[in-house]
């Protein structure tokens, strides 16, 4: 185990920003617990779980050494990045990519797990494979509330272009892909998430290691477009930079709504920086329009 990093709650159940190693978190609540799902060093994918108001580092989902299909195209070079899970058909999948985009492409694979914390069975092929000005990262599932479709959406930085698809019930084959709109500035970490009835596509905006790195989104009646753009959530401001590559998900303690994102602490000048991204933890409000009034960064306790 990894000790404990912060603390989450404070009293009144007011949530406090959370700081924890890492960078592209999935967020999912189930069973009255919080999990944080981050992109870590490259060679392995894991889990954080939320337990008494303390995060705990609690298991690996996925090696890389453990990927045949992986190791056969001889790169010198892989890494594992920006995860994904989620519960369909009694089962939890994990899905996740695998970088860098040269001289391989880019892919996304999937592991069948028995729950949020794994262990996990990886499918042992590629879900989605990039090349031809698209890059095969950051995949986000989304399951619509409304007819149960199952969507996956994947791309990013090399050609900046957004691809969505529909999923088979296997949720381990791409059924057929659904033509969407770009969004305005678009470069990677797509989320979609659904309140009141509206689709909320967000996405991070810019190079992952410099200033300009941000979080924007927009709205749609559909999961698919078309998108109504409505501003920046995140950007950099003071010593904090590049904030980006999020999700959100809502407390099951409390119902409010989070963002869980990646920034850069105490870094000078513009980038390009290097070192460690920290993932943080603050709470949002929507207003009674239905937007996300945008968000300043602040320390944790």
């Amino acid at each position: 185990m990894i000790a404990v990093l912060a603390a989450m709650l404070l009293s009144g159940g007011a949530v406090a920003p959370s700081v924890l190693p890492g960078a592209d978190p999935f967020a999912l609540a189930d069973g009255g617990r919080l999990y944080i799902y981050p992109t870590g060093r490259g060679a392995t994918l894991d889990v954080w779980s939320q337990a008494n108001g303390r995060w705990h580092d609690d298991a690996t989902l996925v090696r890389l050494k453990d990927l045949a299909w992986v190791r056969a195209d001889h790169a010198p070079a892989h890494y594992l990045w920006a995860p994904d899970m989620i519960a369909a058909n009694g089962r939890w999948y994990f899905y996740y990519a695998v970088g860098p985009q040269d001289p391989t492409p880019s892919r996304l694979g999937v592991a069948v797990c028995s729950g949020p914390e794994g262990p996990c069975a990886d499918s042992g092929k590629p879900l989605l494979t990039g090349g031809k000005g698209f890059e095969a990262i950051d995949p986000m599932v989304f399951v619509d509330p409304k007819d149960d479709t199952r969507y996956l959406y994947a791309g990013g930085s090399n050609g900046a272009r957004l691809r969505v698809f529909t999923l088979a019930s296997d949720m381990e084959t791409i059924a057929r892909e659904i033509p969407v709109d770009q969004p305005p500035g678009f470069t990677e970490g797509v989320f979609m998430h659904e309140r009141r009835g509206i689709y909320y596509l967000s996405y991070s905006r810019g190079r992952w290691d410099h200033s300009d790195y941000s979080i924007h989104y927009a709205t749609a009646a559909s999961p698919t477009g078309p998108w109504t753009y409505r501003g920046v959530l995140l950007a950099s401001e003071g010593r904090y930079k590049g904030p980006g590559h999020h999700s959100f998900v809502q407390d099951p303690a409390t119902g409010d709504w989070l963002i869980v994102y990646h920034r850069w602490d105490n870094k000078p000048g513009d980038g390009p920086y290097t070192g460690e991204r920290r993932t943080v933890i603050q709470k949002i409000t929507y207003l009674p329009n239905g937007e996300i009034a945008p968000v300043h960064m602040t320390d944790c306790p």
